[in-house]
């Protein structure tokens, strides 16, 4: 059974970065991510305004899975990443 998590993602890439280094970097993070886009298994990305972060909502067969996508992250070893399992709350009329 799929089980849903937001995660939140705070980047801080260092400002002597190599400006082709960083372009690679960020040019093979957005390829990865959206590589998991497209499976169905990152349902959602959102930038938190005025920051270089971001809200992600990920539908995986559980904590393994999702481990397994947030470490093969390019950008992993520059972000903070905060995980909060997510449960159906009952007043949701979707899920009527």
């Amino acid at each position: 059974m799929a089980e849903l998590y937001a995660v939140r993602m705070d980047v801080a890439l260092p400002p002597d970065l190599d400006p082709a280094a960083r372009a690679d970097l960020l040019a093979r993070e957005k390829a990865y991510s959206q590589e998991w886009q497209r499976s169905g298994h990152w349902k959602s990305i959102r930038r938190c305004v005025g920051e270089y972060a971001n809200l992600s909502i990920f539908e995986v067969e559980g904590n393994a899975q999702l481990h397994e996508i947030l470490w093969g992250l390019p950008l992993l070893a520059y972000t903070t990443i905060t995980v909060t399992p997510l449960a159906q709350h009952p007043s949701d009329i979707a899920a009527g």
